[in-house]
Parts: structure tokens; C-alpha cells; sequence
């Protein structure tokens, strides 16, 4: 199984982002219609909660549908809007440590189900570096200001009203200059599935956010989010992804006086951290290393490393290859 991530540049919406939506438009509205189009909310709908709940992204979605051609069912699919649902795994940390304050992250998910696109823009006039997913979405990032996000599923089955997460993390990082502001919008914005949030700002302040569209947010100073919440039962998919096992052991890791941020860090490449269950949708398909105060990320695999910063972006494609252990 393998992987292409592609490290794109392009401040304002335009010809590099239309091309993208062209070459994934096709699997996106496949997973967009996989429940049926009638279990997707109409335009009038979306835009209205767009509206109502995220009015500052409202121009540039509008500008996305253009470039994408304006079709209705591109529309609803960009807004995020009660999308269809989707599993992934996911393991987060802060690291305190030292001088240096770092948010470190695992994803976990299908290689075939991956978007691969690093995006660099200013869409509202703030800079920002995103893992983009849903294609204008971000499943962990940062801006210009030193404030970073990172999402985990978090292991609870309800589907409700709301956005999906990744839209959620895109306006804060338009948005949100510290902890403070973002902490505002986690708490007034719906999601339309349970996810854990670790955001961190270039003060070096942090809190983990349990959000989730059937209870209000809740909101704590914990280190480490994997993928389940208070109240979450020891359910099969807790099980599958060894999520208390991987929360326990990073927890650990961080009390422990001889750990220094680079063996931390080596955890995440490391089981049961890091999953090589490919096939079950649950595999690590990168490490990304968050330094908010200088606006560096390093996104990491066993074999190699590649650096993004505002100040040095690097445009261009890797492709990493996944091995998936033989069943004995």
C-alpha cells in the first residue's frame, strides 16, 4: 500500500486548488453520496448553517463552489454539513518539556481513503499550513499567529447536527489568534460526530476539547486524546484501535523524568502507537511534529522526514510505502 503527499502553495483560491478539487472530485462525491443523496442536507440548508455558524469562511466556500463549477452537489459537499460519517484512529500529545512546546500527532486511516495534500494559503489573510482533508477541511494544522490543531475521532457512535470536525479546524485556524478564541468556537460550533481536540498557541497554552453533537463540549488541561471520551464503553472498536492502551502509555511516557522530546516522539513510531492495520483503516499514515513558536511542523515516517514553515515552504510530492503484517 502506498501513499502520495503532495505540499501545495497558493495564498488566494484559484487554478492550483481547482485542479485539486478536478483530480478528487470523483472518490469524494462517491463517499458523499455513499448513504444516498437523500441523506445529505439540500443547498439552501447548508449555506444557511454555514451562515449562521461559521460566517467567516461563507466567502471562501463560495468561492471554492465557483471554482469547482458551481454545482449543486459540490456545494453541499464543501460546506461540511452533516457529512457522511467516518471512522479514523489517531493518537495526540503536548510535550512541555524543555524550551521547546510541541503538539505531536498520529494519523490513522486507509491509505486509499487519504487525500495526501499539505496546503499553504492566506484565504482570509491569515497564513496557514494544513493536512487538508475534504479539501479545504484540516485534520491538524497551524497559522501564522502560533495556534495549532489536531482532531482524534472520539470513539463514540452518535451522528447528529453538525459539521464535520476537519471545517471546525479550518475556521480556527482562519480565525483564532490563542487558545482563548479557539477554545469560543469548540464550544458554539455543532459537530455532527464525537472528536477530541488538542489545540495549542505559541504561549505555549494548550487544552484537550471533547465535542460531540448530544452533549455540550467539554474541555480539560489533559496532555494526551486518543480515541475515546468520558463515558465512551470498552466497545470493539476501543479494543481494535487500543485506544486506553495508547493514552495510558503516552501519559506515562510524559510523567517519566528521563524522557526527553525526542524519544517521545520516537513513540509515535513505535506500537502501539504507531498502526501498521492498513486494511482496517487504522494504519499511521504520518507523524506530524507541531513547533507553534516557530512555525514548524515535520511530518514524519520511519525512513524519513520532511520540514514545512512559513518562512521555507516546499512544494512538491513524496510517496510513502505501508506494509500491512501477514495474517498467520
Amino acid at each position: 500500500m502506498q501513499a502520495t503527499f503532495r505540499s501545495l502553495r497558493e495564498l488566494e483560491p484559484g487554478p492550483v486548488w481547482q485542479a485539486l478539487f478536478e483530480s478528487s472530485w470523483k472518490p469524494y462525491r462517491e463517499w458523499f453520496l455513499k448513504e444516498g443523496e437523500a441523506k445529505r442536507p439540500g443547498y439552501l440548508t447548508c449555506k444557511a448553517a454555514l451562515r449562521q455558524h461559521l460566517p467567516e469562511l461563507l466567502p471562501t466556500w463560495e468561492r471554492l463552489v465557483e471554482l469547482a463549477g458551481g454545482s449543486d452537489l459540490a456545494a453541499r459537499f464543501l460546506s461540511l454539513y452533516r457529512p457522511t460519517p467516518y471512522l479514523s484512529g489517531c493518537s495526540q500529545a503536548v510535550w512541555l518539556r524543555g524550551e521547546r512546546r510541541l503538539l505531536i500527532r498520529n494519523y490513522d486511516y486507509h491509505p486509499r481513503l487519504f487525500e495526501g495534500t499539505i496546503l499553504m494559503s492566506a484565504w482570509n489573510g491569515v497564513k496557514t499550513i494544513v493536512q487538508s482533508d475534504c479539501l479545504w477541511g484540516a485534520l491538524d494544522g497551524m497559522n501564522e499567529f502560533g495556534v495549532v490543531a489536531s482532531l482524534a475521532f472520539g470513539g463514540r457512535s452518535c451522528v447528529g447536527d453538525g459539521f464535520g470536525i476537519p471545517l471546525v479546524l479550518r475556521h480556527i485556524l482562519e480565525t483564532c489568534r490563542n487558545c482563548e478564541e479557539a477554545r469560543l468556537v469548540l464550544a458554539r460550533v455543532p459537530t455532527h460526530m464525537s472528536y477530541n481536540v488538542s489545540v495549542m498557541d505559541a504561549d505555549g497554552r494548550w487544552f484537550t476539547a471533547y465535542v460531540a453533537p448530544d452533549r455540550p463540549a467539554r474541555f480539560d488541561d489533559s496532555l494526551v486524546a486518543t480515541n475515546h471520551q468520558e463515558g465512551v464503553k470498552r466497545d470493539k472498536y476501543a479494543q481494535a484501535v487500543s485506544t486506553e492502551e495508547r493514552w495510558q502509555l503516552l501519559t506515562n511516557c510524559i510523567a517519566e523524568a528521563s524522557e526527553d522530546e525526542h524519544r517521545f516522539a520516537a513513540r509515535f513510531l513505535q506500537p502501539p502507537i504507531f498502526s501498521d492495520n492498513y486494511c482496517g483503516s487504522f494504519g499511521t499514515l504520518y507523524t506530524a511534529i507541531y513547533n507553534p513558536r516557530d512555525g514548524v511542523v515535520d511530518y514524519v515516517w520511519k525512513n524519513r522526514t520532511w520540514r514545512q514553515s512559513f518562512d521555507s515552504f516546499e512544494e512538491g510530492a513524496i510517496t510513502i510505502y505501508y506494509t500491512q503484517p501477514a495474517i498467520v
